[in-house]
């Protein structure tokens, strides 16, 4: 999905307001929404509240066509229940056969195997995305704790409830055992590929930087199909349901219009979240 930026319009003329139909979706209903939708940035926030308020209003839009919600003013819970049956009525999901979910087993092993664990201790020396000052001196900082760590380990402790901006300063920083999924996604990724010990450099999230130490590491174990075929099973249930929501949505978007937003192939994607 993108929103129609204004340097791209001829003239310097004002992008038009979000629309579907003949409803707007005005700036401050967008701004309220944003906090459902966490972010790295402020602007695509913003993308992902406007493309979730302009797939509910597509969905709204059709469920009244229906008969299934009433023009009079509903509640949300109400809404929620003729979006359901909206699409229960309408989107055809073909179900899985034993024989796809072995296909796509084979292919996807790693997906189905017990996820790595890492006990972790940290330090989070905080500093927003923004601040370029800031965050140029969190990462000295972490440079200069890790100097002193390299010659005196013993001092993770101390440095994490003196310098520690996380909640885990408490216990000396250590954030227990993790699997993939349970930190911000850019510290996740790179806690996954590292080795036992203390990291040779801090580590960028959203947050700040953080002085990282991978105490223990307990690596995944493969599974066999027979376990996990019902894990399978929903995998491809919601792959086959991301395609029909996308191509219900898009059609609806050609037949009802929609202004301000072009949805793309993952139309669908705010609605399964």
């Amino acid at each position: 999905m993108q929103m129609i930026d204004i340097e791209q319009l001829p003239g310097g003329v004002a992008a038009p307001p979000v629309r579907v139909g003949d409803t707007p979706i005005d700036e401050e209903t967008i701004a309220l929404e944003m906090q459902y939708h966490p972010a790295e940035t402020a602007g695509e926030a913003q993308l992902q509240a406007a493309r979730a308020l302009v797939v509910r209003e597509l969905l709204r839009q059709r469920a009244n066509v229906l008969g299934l919600l009433s023009t009079q003013d509903v509640s949300e819970a109400q809404e929620d229940a003729a979006i359901a049956a909206l699409l229960e009525q309408e989107l055809e999901v073909p179900e899985p056969g034993e024989a796809d979910c072995q296909r796509f087993f084979d292919t996807h092993r790693e997906r189905f195997s017990e996820p790595v664990q890492l006990r972790v201790r940290h330090i989070l020396l905080a500093a927003a995305p923004d601040d370029s000052q800031g965050r140029d001196d969190a990462y000295q900082l972490g440079e200069k704790l890790l100097e002193q760590l390299n010659q005196i380990p013993e001092r993770f402790a101390e440095f994490a409830q003196h310098h520690s901006a996380c909640p885990s300063k408490e216990l000396d920083g250590d954030l227990g055992w993790l699997v993939s999924g349970q930190t911000v996604p850019e510290l996740d990724r790179a806690l996954q590929h590292l080795p036992e010990g203390l990291h040779e450099r801090p580590l960028a999230s959203r947050y700040g930087w953080h002085v990282v130490s991978i105490d223990e590491r307990r690596d995944g174990r493969a599974l066999p199909f027979d376990q996990v075929i019902d894990r399978v099973r929903h995998s491809l249930r919601e792959q086959a349901t991301r395609r029909a929501l996308r191509h219900y949505l898009l059609a609806l978007e050609s037949e009802i219009g929609v202004e301000g937003i072009v949805l793309d192939d993952d139309a669908g994607g705010s609605l399964m979240q």
